[in-house]
């Protein structure tokens, strides 16, 4: 059995931090499961673009409002209780508006190793 807490996960090397987001990836690669699951504060008023061309991706909004805009087709509003499920390597831009973050909990498959951060077109690399 793994057991961890949210705390304990963002006091250590498990707290990714970039210019628009943070993560908190609390099941990795290493812990065998088949997924990687991680806690993700999306700054307030702030875009982040994203092409996860090597995962699939599915994010529940715990709190906070924005949006997700598909590249070239719709845009649907986030807010607490939204799931969205990207399952055709959707490009997209995701916002944080208002005056507070969102905070989202994450489900990547294939898992992440942890360290990983987006490239410069939004991608995160496919580490064996």
């Amino acid at each position: 059995m793994i057991v961890r807490t949210l705390d304990e996960c963002r006091n250590s090397e498990r707290r990714v931090v970039a210019e628009t987001w943070e993560s908190v990836r609390m099941l990795l690669k290493d812990d065998n499961m088949g997924f990687s699951f991680h806690i993700t504060t999306i700054y307030e008023n702030t875009q982040t673009h994203i092409h996860y061309k090597n995962h699939l991706e599915s994010v529940y909004c715990v709190s906070g409002e924005g949006e997700i805009e598909i590249v070239g087709g719709e845009t649907y509003p986030i807010k607490p209780g939204t799931l969205y499920i990207l399952d055709q390597h959707d490009e997209h831009y995701l916002r944080a508006y208002k005056d507070t973050p969102m905070v989202m909990a994450c489900v990547f498959n294939p898992p992440i190793t942890g360290q990983e951060v987006h490239d410069d077109n939004g991608v995160y690399p496919l580490i064996d």
